[in-house]
């Protein structure tokens, strides 16, 4: 872990990648890529010992629950809830799932010796009064048949648990450098936010971040500019002190307060912050290239939408998570940039234009 923890920024020291901002603190439960297929083997080996056509049947209908969980990072409910016949396309290899427990409707990838499996017992005729119903097992039932395979394994009931299995899937996905907007939208969450706190937090403080996340929506503020995250370091000076915001989005935010402040709002490295800049404090220019400026915080991106005034002009650039920053600039300036929907530019903004809150 402290390898991904320590893991060099990527281009300018402005973007990080997931597995480093996701690093998961010893207190968080789950399973590695390893530990997930030797409780796939498990439950291989104990469909296989089934002394009866009925039992094998029975226990392999658990066994695919697994599976699906495993591989989809899907709630218990929400596998338990899916209809064979329709929601499963063994053609492009999906399943579609959500919406029985307040999560999005979403379709999600499986795996293809998932599918050879699914395919198996489609066919088969000792399955044939299950179909459309292959999944609707009791919940306890499945827990129980779960913590059974986990004794097995040596691991505890809470390592097997649907939830912990379902984040035991993100933890893998993202280690993996799949963007936090894919896993959000894999497990069905509704915010990016929401994503980052499951994986990262014990339930305390993932309930905890979820009130700030919610707080910071609906604050009524003049900055439209928004980062939530985690106090990645503090830099104390004389007078005034550097901090340095790790998003839940994967960027880094600098900026600069007074020692006074810092000890006011409490900042401390761990800590949860909002850090705010108003759009007329963004400057944009085109271009690939890093470019050679003073301003500390740099974000590359396209342009999204540009409104253009008599005087003054907005312009809303979309990062690579999915974040947005809107810039106001003068309406001369944007003729002068020969700004486009699509287009390439740098989002600016110094350290010192960065405001904090604290919830």
């Amino acid at each position: 872990m402290d390898d991904v923890k320590n893991a060099a920024p990527e281009s300018g020291g402005r973007r990080f990648r997931a597995a480093r901002i996701f690093s998961v603190p010893d207190a968080v439960k789950f399973l590695d890529t390893l530990e997930l297929t030797r409780l796939a083997e498990a439950f291989a080996a104990w469909t296989s010992r089934a002394g009866r056509p009925d039992v094998a049947v029975s226990r392999n209908r658990v066994q695919l629950i697994y599976l699906l969980l495993r591989h989809t990072g899907a709630r218990l409910g929400e596998v338990l809830a899916i209809n064979d016949r329709t929601d499963i396309n063994l053609d492009n290899l999906s399943v579609q799932l959500g919406g029985s427990e307040g999560g999005l409707g979403r379709e999600v990838q499986i795996p293809a010796e998932l599918g050879d499996a699914l395919a198996a017992v489609f066919d088969d005729p000792a399955y044939a009064s299950m179909r459309g119903i292959l999944f609707r097992l009791d919940q306890g039932h499945v827990r129980r048949k779960f913590y059974e395979r986990a004794e097995e394994c040596g691991f505890t009931k809470e390592l097997v648990n649907p939830s912990t299995i379902r984040r035991s899937r993100a933890v893998e996905l993202l280690r993996d450098d799949v963007p936090l907007p894919v896993v959000q939208r894999i497990l069905g969450h509704s915010t990016a936010d929401l994503t980052a706190a499951f994986l990262h937090l014990p339930e305390e403080q993932r309930r905890k971040v979820e009130r700030q996340v919610l707080t910071r929506e609906t604050r009524r503020t003049s900055a439209r500019n928004a980062f939530f995250g985690r106090v990645a370091r503090v830099q104390r000076g004389d007078i005034q002190s550097i901090v340095t915001v790790e998003s839940l989005g994967g960027h880094a935010v600098s900026s600069i307060i007074t020692n006074e402040s810092l000890k006011n709002l409490g900042v401390v490295e761990g800590s949860f912050v909002t850090a705010e800049i108003k759009a007329p404090w963004v400057v944009l220019e085109v271009g690939a290239d890093l470019p050679r400026v003073t301003a500390g915080n740099r974000f590359q991106g396209e342009v999204e939408l540009i409104r253009l005034g008599e005087l003054t002009s907005e312009v809303i650039v979309a990062l690579s998570d999915a974040t947005r920053l809107c810039a106001v600039i003068t309406s001369q300036s944007a003729r002068e940039l020969a700004l486009a929907e699509g287009q390439k530019v740098w989002a600016m903004f110094t350290a010192f234009a960065v405001v904090l809150h604290v919830e």
